[in-house]
């Protein structure tokens, strides 16, 4: 159990890093009053909606808490040592310490992004590489609690439990607080950023995060309740999940060291990232900051593979190479994916570039274009996951003897052992976001703005990459669940000629169109009631548009956090129930093919929804930049209808797939051996 301390420490030293990193932070200026007012503001609404979200989802938590206390332990140990002794709490006590320590890294990443905006923009009054350091370092706290938190969850309930299966209801915690806040976040972001868009830019013509907006403060809480605790939601629960999968496949193949090498490649992981965090920044500001962030993701990559293949030199001997060389196609599959993220979406390619042409003609060729783009997307990311998959499982069977189901799990802790940098680098966007917000609000000079339009440009790209990291992980954790369900159900094979089998698939794929179409839905109401209310105020409230009279922003607030709140327990009940459904009533042969199915469909509608809305949105920004006219004309306006359609694609829908899929594989995992002795 010494190598499983030496894993719950490095969990340890992440979060007090973090919280290192927070106390800096905090000891930045803010600035002006109005820049801390704005700022305050931001906060404010953040908590409150972090508040009411939790406050939401504590009765479905307490629930299930009780329900497992009911069940009994020893129906997963697998003859595990100490069996006898597992006390019946074990799997109520992971799965609420699952879902607590997500809540947690939700309300550390809000605190340090909302508190990190006001400053970073104070900072850019000085300079390019100043702001750049304090806006990245609020990310990192994110990125350390999401990482840390994690590895220190799942190791600690192992030295308490010394059993990996038992422990998976951490990860059960994990996705479930997960999935809720993926969708809640994304409902909010995407209402009051529609409203903004459509009413402020489009009928009154007035610029992005201007204070007359009425839906600006809304707007601008949206981009970290959506980009920062739904995003370290998510990755906090593929963390957690794949290295429980990989444990429990690792106990079945190798025993001891297969389960104990997630934990020390996670460990090795958040060294390497805070080590790397070190390596962002700009000496001066003529530098690139998309530069320095890579610097940090490549130098993390690096260190990781490095330090990984000597812990797998003393665990495995002989079979280190095809275990260590099957976690660098995970870590691979990190590089390949954000690239090709960024050659759909960024305004610098070639697909961009011929959306934006489209919107000479209108937002119907726009948005055709849009679509177009997406579904081609799908095509090289899907080759890449694939090629992952078949890669690790090749040179785990033939160099490690034998090894090839541990491989594919091993690409996965490979791609998630960097999630602490590419959440720092994902929470990163959002506090260049609200740093651009509140200079315009602020009325500061053109200097600070240029500094911030600087970094927030950057956080559009680190978003677009941030989400091909969470589908591509998405996939691969799925595929390691998957792999674990078949040994906790002792399934070998399944049969496609079997109806129960091919009644399953078909349930499965479409569960991420239901849960999309939910979404999307939700947007729409929540969406229509902002316009509403944002053509309210400026028609009744004299003096907007003149600066004399302060809209209600609290109204606009309110409004998104309601439709939230109230839109995100349905898609949330669809993904927990289905495989409760499909597994009591069909058995584990149709549940298997229902993981399958909602796997495949989900990660593809992910990629499409995530790349096409990405591509819309910087298609805008290309034309933004002064091409065909730039803002004001016809083909901006179309453009903003595409950037507008693409909001819940990128930031709701598409990215409630990765929750979903990682929630439906996790539950079946815990009720495998159930379902297995029942059919």
């Amino acid at each position: 159990m010494m190598l499983a301390w030496i894993a719950f420490l490095a969990g340890i030293v992440s979060i007090i890093t973090a919280g290192l990193f927070l106390v800096i932070v905090l000891k930045e200026e803010v600035g002006t009053a109005k820049m801390k007012e704005l700022s305050d503001a931001i906060f404010e609404g953040a908590m409150a909606f972090l508040n009411r979200q939790y406050r939401t989802l504590l009765p479905i938590v307490a629930i299930i808490t009780i329900a497992l206390f009911f069940v009994d332990p020893a129906l997963f140990a697998h003859g595990a040592v100490g069996v006898n002794n597992l006390p019946k709490s074990a799997l109520a006590v992971s799965f609420l310490v699952g879902a607590v320590s997500s809540a947690i890294a939700g309300y550390a990443g809000m605190l340090s992004t909302t508190k990190s905006n006001a400053r970073t923009t104070h900072a850019a009054r000085t300079s390019l590489g100043k702001a750049l350091t304090v806006a990245f370092r609020g990310g990192a706290v994110m990125g350390l609690s999401v990482a840390g938190l994690a590895l220190a969850g799942v190791s600690g309930l192992y030295i308490l439990y010394e059993n990996a299966v038992v422990i998976n209801s951490f990860a059960f915690g994990a996705s479930a607080v997960a999935l809720f806040a993926r969708i809640g976040g994304g409902i909010y972001t995407k209402a009051a950023d529609v409203g903004a868009d459509l009413v402020g830019k489009i009928e009154a013509g007035i610029p992005e995060d201007d204070p007359r907006n009425p839906a600006v403060i809304a707007d601008n809480v949206g981009d970290n309740v959506g980009d920062t605790a739904g995003m370290g939601a998510d990755l906090f629960e593929s963390y957690a999940a794949t290295s429980i999968a990989a444990m429990i496949i690792g106990n079945t193949i190798l025993d001891f060291e297969g389960v104990i090498f997630p934990l020390l490649v996670g460990a090795v992981g958040i060294v390497a990232a805070i080590i790397s965090t070190f390596f962002v920044r700009l000496n001066n500001d003529e530098g690139n900051p998309q530069s320095a962030l890579n610097i940090g993701l490549w130098s993390t990559n690096v260190i990781t593979a490095v330090g990984t293949y000597f812990v797998a030199s003393y665990l495995f001997g002989d079979n280190a190479l095809g275990i260590w060389l099957a976690l660098l196609f995970g870590l691979v599959t990190n590089v390949a994916i954000g690239y090709l993220t960024e050659l759909y979406t960024s305004y610098h390619k070639k697909s961009v570039k011929e959306i934006a042409e489209a919107s000479l003609t209108g937002p119907a060729t726009n948005i055709i274009k849009g679509l177009a783009v997406g579904f081609k997307s799908t095509a090289a990311p899907m080759l890449v996951i694939v090629l992952a998959i078949g890669g690790s499982y090749y040179v785990a069977q033939e160099i490690a003897a034998g090894l090839g189901i541990y491989g594919i799990a091993m690409a996965a802790m490979g791609m998630l052992s960097t999630a602490g940098m590419v959440v720092a680098i994902d929470s990163f966007g959002p506090v260049a976001d609200n740093a651009g917000g509140i200079a315009e609000m602020a009325g500061l000079g053109p200097e600070v703005r240029k500094n911030t339009d600087k970094l927030d440009a950057v956080g559009n790209t680190t978003a677009a990459v941030a989400k091909g990291f969470a589908i591509g992980s998405a996939a691969l954790t799925a595929m390691a669940l998957f792999t674990a369900y078949a040994k906790s159900a002792e399934l070998t094979s399944i049969n496609l000629l079997d109806p129960m089998v091919v009644v399953g698939l078909f349930i499965g794929a479409t569960v991420p169109f239901a849960v999309a179409s939910r979404a999307m839905d939700a947007v729409s109401r929540a969406a229509f009631e902002m316009i509403e209310e944002v053509r309210r105020q400026f028609r009744e409230i004299p003096g907007i548009m003149e600066g004399t009279a302060k809209p209600d922003y609290a109204k606009c607030v309110d409004i998104s956090t309601k439709a939230a709140i109230k839109e995100m327990v349905a898609p949330g009940a669809m993904a927990i129930g289905t495989p409760l459904v499909v597994g009591f009533l069909l058995g584990p042969l149709a549940l298997g093919a229902t993981l399958a199915g909602a796997t495949a469909s989900g990660v593809l509608l992910a990629i499409f929804m995530s790349n096409a809305g990405g591509a819309w949105d910087n298609a805008k920004k290309y034309i933004e930049t002064g091409v065909y006219g730039g803002k004001g004309t016809e083909a901006h306006a179309a453009a903003v209808i595409g950037d507008t359609v693409g909001d819940p694609f990128k930031d709701t829908a598409g990215p409630a797939m990765n929750p979903l899929i990682k929630v439906m594989g996790t539950i079946s995992l815990i009720i495998a051996p159930i379902i297995a002795a029942m059919f």
